[in-house]
């Protein structure tokens, strides 16, 4: 019998943990759980959610990103780590970085380090770039706190990655939607009759379905090449304003009021006002080429009708 048989099965099959283990990594727990012998782990803030979590076959792991000292348990549990925890909105004494990140990567740094670790980042840390294409290679212009915090992220998670021989992976995400995930359709923005910007006035905008979206975290664990970053974005060519015209006339909901950016300021909150003050185009090449990922839902009007294209491949 070889080494590899000798050992105890819970060293011979990988063990996966997901941080974040929200609507995108419960769709991620399902993408694995087709054909793989492998283990799944979430870490968990709320105790009440263990129950749920023992019955998507995931073992929970109680533990709280702003707690570092409760991710002692985190210390070479796994062999693959998913990391789609944003970093904390508010009460930061340095709003550049994203102290969960780093507290995270102690952890798992303390005893034998995982093969692979995937970090979900956003499309944000690019800033604005007038409609311009962008490519991964690009440099990024972050330009709100909340992009600053992501771009340490991912920065801390390369570190990690070539410190310890780790192959990271930052995935850079657009817009998520999906017709079953909670706000994951523009149908409440377009029952309340938000306006939008006029075609002179509009930014591009970036989308991906949530299940491509699970699809590439799961290939990434896998599949990614070390230190990469990659465009986790649809086939969609859209403006922000086409893009609600869309769904407006498959929803058969009157169109959005368009209205000059000028106005926009003073009728629409600061978030939204962030979206449309950015405006940029993902190019996804390498997601198809080195995940070899074929997108079910290649656009927002495939997405939203329920439309996809089961994946010809196997990960």
């Amino acid at each position: 019998m070889g080494l590899i048989g000798a050992l105890p099965a819970r060293f011979r099959r990988e063990r996966v943990l997901i941080v974040g283990c929200g609507d995108v990594g419960q769709r991620v727990v399902r993408e694995l759980g087709h054909g793989r012998r492998l283990q799944l782990l979430a870490l968990t803030s709320t105790p009440e959610r263990r129950p749920g979590l023992r019955q998507r076959g995931v073992r929970p792991l109680l533990g709280n990103l702003d707690d570092p000292k409760s991710l002692a348990r985190l210390a070479g549990v796994a062999t693959r780590v998913l990391h789609l925890a944003p970093p904390p909105s508010q009460d930061l004494a340095d709003w550049r970085r994203d102290p969960r990140t780093r507290a995270l990567l102690r952890a798992l740094a303390l005893r034998t380090h995982p093969a692979t670790l995937v970090y979900g980042s956003t499309s944000g840390v690019y800033g604005d770039r007038q409609g311009q294409w962008v490519g991964e290679h690009a440099t990024v212009s972050p330009q709100t706190p909340r992009a600053w915090r992501r771009v340490d992220a991912e920065q801390q998670v390369h570190w990690f990655g070539r410190r310890h021989g780790v192959r990271t992976t930052v995935l850079r995400i657009p817009g998520i939607y999906a017709p079953d995930r909670e706000g994951g359709t523009p149908r409440d923005r377009l029952l309340r009759g938000t306006p939008v910007l006029r075609p002179e006035d509009d930014v591009y905008t970036n989308h991906i379905h949530a299940d491509d979206l699970a699809r590439a975290c799961a290939r990434a664990l896998w599949m990614a090449r070390p230190q990469r970053n990659l465009h986790v974005s649809d086939d969609s060519d859209l403006r922000m304003g086409d893009y609600f015209d869309l769904a407006a006339d498959l929803y058969g909901l009157p169109r959005p009021p368009r209205i000059a950016r000028d106005a926009a300021s003073a009728e629409l909150p600061l978030m939204l006002l962030s979206f449309m003050s950015e405006s940029r185009r993902l190019r996804n090449d390498r997601i198809k080429h080195e995940l070899r990922l074929r997108l079910r839902y290649p656009t927002v009007s495939e997405g939203l009708r329920g439309l996809g294209h089961p994946p010809a491949e196997k990960p």
